[in-house]
Order: C-alpha cells, then structure tokens, then sequence
C-alpha cells in the first residue's frame, strides 16, 4: 500500500523576491520521510489572497496533507488566515480560545493586546488550533491543511504538534554510492539497473571535485533488502 502524501504551500513575497531564503521545506520534507509521508509537490507563492486560495484548493484535493507556512502574522500582509477560509468558505472572526492565549501571553510579558496582535487570533469556523510553544500565536488546521507560521523556529515546533495526528507509512530508507565518473558515462548502464529494480527509486547527483568529475548515486525505498540489492548491484557494475 503506498505512504501517505503530503504538499508544502510557501507563502510570502520575501520568498519570492530572494530576500529570505527558505528552510522550512528542507525540514518538513524530512520529518516526512521519518513518517513515512511523501512529499510530493511544494509551491510558493506571493501575498496574493486569489493565489493563495487557488493553490489551496489545488493541493488540498491533490494530496492528503497539506501544510503551508507564512502569513499569519499581525501585519497587515499577513493574509494567509483569511485565504485558508475563502478556500474552504469558512467564516472567520477572533476566537476565544486563541484570545484567551494571546491575552494571558502578553499580560505575561508587560506587553498590551493590541489590534494589530488580535488579528493573529482570527481563526475559521470548524479550524483545530496547533499549539506554539514558541511565541503562542496558534497555527491552525481546517480539513486536510496544517497552517503554519513561516519563522522556522516556529514552524518546526508547529510541525512537532501536527505529525503525532497525521497517518504514516513505512519510512523512506536510502543508501549512496559515490561513483568518480561523469554522469554521460554512467547514464546508460544506471538506467539498465533503475529497470531491473522497479521498487526503489534511483537518482544520480553530479559533482565536480579538483576537476575531475563524479556523481553520487542515491537509491531510497521502503524495503530495506530491495534497497541493498540495488547498492550491490551498482557497486558491482562501477568496481568494474
């Protein structure tokens, strides 16, 4: 039976524009693997409520988790919230619950409640919040989408909330074989090999190292003795 699969929605126009770079898909992408969950599609998109709702929809009906990360914040770019209700035609408003955790929060820390920080308690109707131990702004879950803030402190600690609840399979397993040939030198007998082992997935990774040329060979599946076979048989063939 095969994993479960899962999408990655990125938001924000700071992505885009190269002026933050992104670690939270290098992270979730991992803790998936450990859970036997493929990720199989991560998209990033602007500040753009209609871009937001549109891939939503497209990821939620494609895959069977979905976690977006960005826009939950109390600035008035923070768009994401509303977007996620439009996309499932939730309404949304300030919740009691979030509230009540933002208020103790900032009572807490001599720090008033304000407006623009109420703003991160707006949460659909039907919505389950994810706890943040970090900063306690609530992300939330409505149907099969994890909304997570895009801090990546806080996204890991939303993601150690939300992968207790999510249904895993059987973990990727993987192995690499380093190979100091060109990849125009091993592409022929590699896809002869990838044919005679149709349950595992084989990649190759070119590099270059004090000008000679190399690739490392990376084969992942769920079945430990298919994965062996496939590393024996490529180290059979490049010893020669």
């Amino acid at each position: 039976m095969p994993n479960p699969t899962a999408a990655m929605l990125v938001i924000g126009d700071e992505i885009l524009s190269g002026r933050t770079r992104d670690a939270n898909m290098h992270f979730l992408a991992g803790e998936l693997t450990k859970s036997g969950i493929d990720l199989q599609e991560v998209r990033i998109v602007s500040d753009r409520h209609d871009a937001i709702v549109e891939a939503v929809r497209a990821l939620s009906a494609a895959y069977d988790t979905v976690v977006t990360s960005g826009g939950i914040g109390p600035t008035h770019d923070d768009i994401t919230a509303d977007a996620i209700a439009d996309a499932f035609g939730a309404p949304i408003d300030v919740r009691e619950d979030a509230r009540a955790l933002l208020a103790k929060h900032y009572e807490t820390t001599g720090r008033e409640l304000n407006a623009a920080r109420l703003r991160m308690a707006r949460i659909p109707d039907g919505a389950t919040l994810i706890e943040n131990p970090v900063s306690i702004a609530p992300g939330f879950t409505l149907g099969n989408v994890h909304v997570m803030a895009g801090v990546p402190s806080v996204f890991q600690a939303m993601v150690a909330s939300v992968l207790p609840t999510l249904t895993g399979g059987e973990p990727l397993l993987s192995q690499t074989l380093r190979v100091a040939r060109g990849e125009g030198d091993i592409a022929g007998p590699l896809a002869e090999i990838a044919a005679a082992h149709p349950d595992v997935s084989i990649g190759s990774y070119p590099f270059q190292q004090d000008g000679a040329f190399g690739a490392n060979i990376v084969v992942r599946g769920m079945i430990g003795a298919k994965v062996d076979a496939a590393i024996s048989d490529l180290a059979l063939l490049f010893a020669e």
